[in-house]
């Protein structure tokens, strides 16, 4: 496959001013995420009209021209799946890409699988397939194989005409409002877990006191500085399940937070005095500076109504040609559900109570609990047995 590999400066800017006037770039990235504190970024392929090029990052002394290329106007920015390049964007310089469109997310808004992977659309849509040979490649080590680098370029090569197809579909569908509306929330929404309480994202909350909370939080953030420090993933500074577990327990005393199994990593020894600190200075706050629980119906008849009526929104779905996993969740449902009978906590409109998942499965399930409609069995052995009447 013709192509550029560009691993100096001025090759680089050169790209980059070559690029300017295109239609739409697409991008990828290969990166390592086991070793680092934020995925560290080993090579970036770019489809700039008729042109492929990979570049090194680790050869390259600034690669910003490349960020800031990105996200200047006059062109649309195509990915597949592309939470981490989005973020390696914003990292780098504060911005997002321009006018983003993601086939990942595309594809499921024309009712083809979802999450679908890059080859998978390329299958189905071209006709062609993708070699596999280099999925374990370590990115980080030099010099790069000229299979290798074929390789990291074909995740660009097709993307231009998938999104051409998918567009189309789109459209015709008329979806693109759909489109436009989910890449605006799916790019807040990775700015909001960037930026926000991403504590709160940790499993094993539910049901815990403010207080627990606030252990929680305090012992996040000393863990989110010192991994930040060594440049290591977080969980290797202490793992989720004793983070957890600490709070639970309130545990402030070393002898005895040195009794927790899973404390004895000869690392974390020397932490455990602070450790011992944070905790004890979460549960010195005042109960107005700690967190507040989320609030949520948390009534077993709901999670049983959600569970089964989600199975017959799947059939809404499939009817619809949208992707069942991209509406919403068995969560989602019940949240709906919690909302319309006046169980909700208060807080916005649940997902599938407004915008296009309103009208194609929130709508329905209304009537369904207002009387209007009704759930049959339709086929027993059928992969959507329920459909409503």
């Amino acid at each position: 496959m013709n192509g550029e590999f560009i691993d100096t400066q001025k090759a680089l800017l050169d790209f980059c001013v070559a690029a300017q006037h295109v239609k739409h770039l697409a991008f990828d990235t290969e990166f390592v995420t086991e070793h680092s504190y934020r995925p560290e970024l080993c090579l970036i392929q770019v489809a700039a009209g008729s042109r492929l090029a990979v570049i090194d990052p680790l050869a390259i002394d600034d690669v910003t021209p490349f960020w800031d290329l990105l996200a200047s106007p006059g062109h649309e920015t195509i990915v597949h799946a592309g939470r981490e390049e989005f973020r390696f964007c914003r990292h780098a310089i504060g911005r997002r890409p321009h006018d983003l469109f993601d086939v990942q997310l595309a594809a499921g808004l024309v009712g083809l699988e979802y999450p679908a992977a890059y080859s998978s659309l390329v299958s189905r849509l071209l006709r062609e397939n993708l070699s596999k040979g280099e999925t374990r490649t370590d990115w980080r080590k030099r010099p790069l194989s000229d299979s290798q680098i074929e390789y990291a370029m074909l995740d660009v090569a097709y993307l231009e005409r998938i999104r051409h197809l998918l567009f189309q579909r789109l459209d015709r569908l008329g979806r693109l409002g759909w489109m436009e509306t989910e890449m605006e929330k799916w790019q807040l929404h990775v700015e909001e877990y960037d930026e926000g309480e991403r504590w709160r994202r940790l499993s094993g909350l539910s049901g815990m006191s403010s207080r627990c909370l606030a252990i929680v939080r305090e012992l996040w953030h000393w863990r989110e500085e010192l991994a930040a420090q060594r440049n290591s993933p977080a969980r290797r500074v202490l793992r989720d399940d004793l983070l957890i577990e600490l709070a639970k327990r309130q545990l402030s005393d070393v002898k005895r937070i040195r009794a927790l199994r899973g404390l004895e990593r000869g690392d974390l020894q020397k932490h455990l005095s602070t450790i011992g600190e944070v905790i004890e200075r979460a549960l010195s706050l005042s109960p107005q500076e700690c967190p507040i629980p989320n609030a949520r119906a948390n009534r077993p008849q709901l999670n049983l109504l959600g569970q089964f009526l989600h199975t017959a929104v799947n059939s809404v779905c499939h009817a619809a040609h949208v992707a069942p996993a991209i509406v919403g969740t068995v969560e989602d449902v019940r949240d709906l559900i919690a909302f319309r009978l006046g169980l909700g906590d208060g807080g916005p409109p649940p997902n599938l109570a407004s915008g296009w998942r309103a009208e194609v499965v929130g709508h329905v399930i209304e009537e369904l609990l207002a009387g209007k409609r009704a759930i049959r069995i339709v086929d027993p052995l059928s992969d959507r047995p329920l459909e409503f009447t």
